[in-house]
């Protein structure tokens, strides 16, 4: 269970601090949807473009080697095993392909002028001739649909799992929540509770490194007890893992408890009482140059990234 701690995913980097620390929590978060969202009706180029952005923001950045590298290396590995699976997987069109040239190249030609000649139209091929299969050797088959697919379901795994943790390794918990109770601010007009919107997000992000490390004590438990359990059977085995579960969630509820009695013993009864202020957030010249960036982010996206297809 090491490996809770070697993949820190969702926890915050304290030191050292980067330049992505410093940026306001707001624009980070702006970039964050915006990453999200450009992906949606987007062609293959830009969705590998934004695998790479990311991969070029974590290592200009500076973050420590030890901290991203086995983060990234097992996603990539997750996602070069997504695209394997779905280039070669079927891609839904039940129909048989052959090798074809667009219409605008299909000349018709007359190779003789006799009567008694039948008239057959031939294909001038000046240039290569389309295939929708790219590769079939026995029983891999990958064609482009099937190629498009495995290239937008690898990057969206590798987008939406790195980016929000990449996020969350450079923004610090009171930081996110200040942030979105300021974006927030506008629903106020509609009595939304966001004071205790942000709250209950903060205690969440709060509550992750301790659920990992209830998980992380109850499975080493498990492994000093030196289980045989190839003589327990399935049934067994099932039965142990099932009090294993048991005990994790009557920990994690134990756990909330305390949390909820320090809330209230410090006068968190209610939001409208004890009104908490996190920071002062200020853009500063590094916030409006990420803007201005941002800005040319999105113009690229709609210029080059849309799919047209």
């Amino acid at each position: 269970m090491d490996l809770l701690r070697s993949l820190p995913i969702g926890l915050y980097l304290e030191e050292p601090q980067t330049w992505l620390h410093k940026l306001d929590p707001r624009v980070k978060l702006i970039w964050l949807l915006s990453f999200l969202s450009s992906y949606v009706f987007a062609n293959n180029y830009w969705r590998v473009l934004l695998v790479l952005l990311l991969i070029l923001f974590t290592v200009f950045a500076k973050i420590p080697l030890r901290v991203w590298r086995q983060q990234m290396g097992w996603l990539l590995v997750l996602s070069f095993m997504v695209l394997a699976i779905g280039a070669i997987s079927p891609d839904g069109l039940g129909i048989n392909y052959q090798s074809r040239l667009p219409g605008n190249e299909q000349i018709l030609t007359q190779p003789s002028t006799d009567k008694k000649t039948q008239i057959t139209p031939t294909i001038a091929d000046n240039n290569k001739q389309y295939s929708y299969v790219l590769f079939h050797q026995g029983f891999v088959k990958v064609s482009h649909r099937s190629w498009d697919l495995a290239i937008s379901l690898s990057t969206i795994v590798f987008t939406l799992i790195y980016s929000t943790n990449l996020y969350l390794l450079t923004t610090s918990p009171e930081e996110i929540t200040s942030g979105m109770e300021s974006l927030m601010q506008p629903l106020r007009r509609l009595n939304i509770p966001v004071t205790e919107i942000t709250l209950t997000l903060t205690l969440s992000l709060r509550f992750i490194p301790l659920v990992l490390e209830e998980i992380q004590n109850l499975v080493r438990s498990v492994m000093t007890r030196a289980i045989n359990w190839k003589k327990l059977g399935l049934k067994r085995g099932a039965k142990v893992w099932l009090i294993v579960t048991e005990r994790l969630l009557k920990n994690l509820l134990l756990r909330a408890e305390q949390m909820a009695n320090a809330m209230m013993v410090r006068g968190f009864t209610s939001p409208n009482e004890h009104q908490v202020k996190w920071q002062e957030l200020t853009l500063k010249m590094a916030d409006w140059l990420a803007i201005a960036f941002l800005m040319i982010f999105w113009v690229i996206r709609i210029a080059l990234g849309a799919d047209v297809s």
